[in-house]
């Protein structure tokens, strides 16, 4: 193969740059009307109220926990296997990240371990849809409502998922999609938070924009700033281009089953590997495809067949190092290798296969073949 084949790609054509083009021909590039536009579809597609652009994914978790009112000595739960920014954070906002392992067949968050992790600091539950694969999102709701904490579900692998038939997003106090090139669309950076509540709405959207608050009747111009916020605002550019995305949702997701299911049929007779599941109340928009190695069935250790993956065009992931053996988590919060084992299996046989809607029939066809090859070596 000449080109490497990415583990994730967007997919940009000339009806996602014809959208910007039109942006930057107009008067409004930032702060203008295809940002609420954006927020408005993402909203309807969740059945939900509200929704409110970030510049980023990292961006909209932070406004999450500061609109929960995650402060210094709050805990918030949630899994070390993950990419960083979910627990990140919740340190910015003075908080401590508790972690609970994972289930080792959805690899989400297991509501049993939340349980034993709940003490009086713990304010918020941060559950992730792993993978695009959701949470037991009925059982974390049911442990909130019993300890009154909040549900702040990371959602950014997971923008056109299921959960139970209805769309994820709809479920949790608040849900974090997010808009990185490898997401389900693309806005380049960016991302989104969905939520029912006016006052998480309201909170939100003082939060991105610097804690600015408009007050008309003390004049057009007046605002004032209650609270310091950020300035974390999407671009009307960046709305633009989630827009046009966003119209291809649903294909892109089928897109990505179908690949799933070429995969599921060529590997699932192979003894070294362990597939990813799905159960019977999820439909997963799969933004990873991660294959677990059987290494005792195995000729050789995980990091030769990356390597030998990579030398062959295959580029190859890992998703994730747990968060807990990182050098940040160990030092600051007394995490050590050990603390949750599920989490450290996994993330010790464990590769993310290339999956995106544009992979052609002969790239996957290539993947396929080139997997099977290198672990018969």
């Amino acid at each position: 193969m000449k080109k490497a084949i990415p583990y994730g790609h967007q997919q940009i054509d000339k009806s996602d740059i014809a959208s910007v083009a039109r942006v930057l021909k107009g008067d409004w590039i930032t702060q203008g009307p295809a940002v609420e536009q954006f927020e408005q579809a993402i909203a309807r597609y969740c059945k939900v109220k509200y929704a409110v652009a970030f510049s980023s994914g990292t961006a909209a978790l932070h406004g999450a926990y500061a609109a929960a009112g995650i402060g210094p000595g709050d805990e918030v739960i949630t899994t070390p296997m993950t990419f960083a920014a979910t627990a990140n954070a919740i340190v910015y906002c003075g908080g401590k990240p508790v972690f609970a392992d994972i289930q080792e067949d959805t690899l989400n968050i297991n509501p049993e371990e939340i349980k034993k992790k709940i003490t009086k600091r713990t304010k918020a539950l941060a559950p992730v849809d792993f993978a695009g694969h959701p949470a037991e999102l009925d059982s974390i709701k049911k442990i909130a409502r019993e300890h009154n904490l909040f549900v702040i579900e990371d959602a950014a692998h997971a923008l056109g998922s299921e959960y139970n038939g209805k769309k994820v997003g709809s479920f949790s106090d608040m849900t974090i999609f997010s808009f990185h090139p490898v997401k389900a669309i693309t806005t380049g950076e960016g991302g989104m938070i969905v939520t029912e509540r006016k006052d998480f709405y309201e909170r939100l959207m003082a939060f991105r924009n610097h804690g600015i608050i408009k007050k008309p009747g003390k004049g057009p111009w007046y605002y004032e700033i209650q609270t310091p916020g950020y300035n974390f605002r999407l671009t009307d550019m960046q709305c633009a281009l989630g827009l046009s995305q966003f119209k291809k949702l649903d294909k892109f997701v089928q897109r990505r089953r179908e690949i799933v299911r070429q995969y599921n049929q060529a590997f699932r007779n192979v003894p070294g590997l362990m597939l990813p599941i799905e159960k019977a109340y999820a439909k997963s928009a799969y933004h990873l495809y991660p294959i677990r190695l059987r290494l005792e069935l195995l000729k050789t250790g995980r990091r030769k067949i990356f390597e030998a993956l990579r030398e062959k065009g295959l580029g190859v992931q890992v998703h994730y190092i747990p968060l807990h053996l990182h050098p940040f988590y160990k030092k600051t919060f007394g995490y050590k290798k050990g603390d949750f084992p599920n989490a450290e299996r996994y993330y010790e046989r464990t590769i993310s296969i290339p999956l995106f809607p544009g992979m052609t029939h002969a790239q996957a066809r290539y993947v396929i073949k080139t997997i099977r090859t290198i672990l018969e070596l």
